[in-house]
């Protein structure tokens, strides 16, 4: 039986306590010299090995969590499959890395930078350091935010508008699939039945269903926030030349 410390329920995770502003810390620092480190002493085929072992190290880390707890006994149906946004992405980031096709990227990119972001800043997470649950939350949450940037510099892959639309309507895909989900084993993925009780930007959109409806309706504004940079970046170039 294992009853180490990582499987023991702590409860200590607070937003904004000092656990909190540490782990963002560790990743920011780690991933600013992953990324650093790769991009100026590394040759393309170590890059490409690095970012391929990344996203391995995400999909199995999902992976993992969920076979643990099913040997544990823990599993739930409602909360622990696979199908939150950001686990999702985890286990299928390798596809990115394998094909190298950009569609993958400019989906990935905005629901990273738009949701995976919120739930650095707004965690859904009871248990603090070193509860396995701690440990998978930020290793996938912090960890694809890194991933996507890696694959921005190291494999200079960059979105456009047309990568809002595109990952616009790739949620609505995703979306209508939760729905079915939902309704057939009374979950709550991707929170359409209910916003987090951690507290979210959801809570400013108002009561069921209004802060759904008010979510889609600004989803492509709130997206082109993250494509601005690259937007002006291309400007600036294009009057430099």
């Amino acid at each position: 039986m294992m009853d180490s410390a990582i499987f023991t329920d702590n409860f200590t995770f607070q937003i904004g306590n000092l656990e909190h502003l540490l782990v963002i810390l560790v990743f920011a620092v780690g991933g600013f010299f992953l990324i650093y480190y790769s991009k100026y002493y590394l040759n393309k085929k170590s890059q490409e090995r690095i970012g391929t072992l990344f996203a391995y190290s995400l999909s199995i880390t999902v992976i993992l969590w969920s076979s643990t707890k099913i040997y544990l006994g823990t599993f739930n149906l409602q909360a622990d499959l696979p199908l939150n946004l950001c686990n999702l992405v985890a286990l299928t980031a390798p596809i990115l890395t394998k094909t190298k096709k950009k569609i993958y990227y400019e989906i990935f990119f905005f629901w990273v930078f738009a949701g995976t972001l919120q739930g650095v800043i707004t965690p859904t997470l009871e248990h603090g350091f070193p509860h396995f649950d701690f440990l998978k939350y930020w290793f996938i949450h912090a960890g694809l935010i890194v991933f996507i940037l890696y694959m921005t510099f190291i494999y200079h892959f960059e979105p456009t508008f047309k990568s809002v639309l595109k990952s616009f309507y790739g949620i609505q895909i995703y979306l209508v699939i939760m729905l079915i989900v939902n309704h057939f084993i009374g979950s709550n993925y991707f929170y359409l039945n209910a916003k987090p009780n951690s507290g979210s930007l959801l809570d400013f959109f108002g009561d069921w269903p209004n802060y759904i409806i008010v979510a889609e309706l600004i989803m492509v504004p709130f997206f082109s926030l993250f494509y601005l940079p690259f937007y002006f970046s291309r400007k600036k170039v294009l009057i430099r030349n």
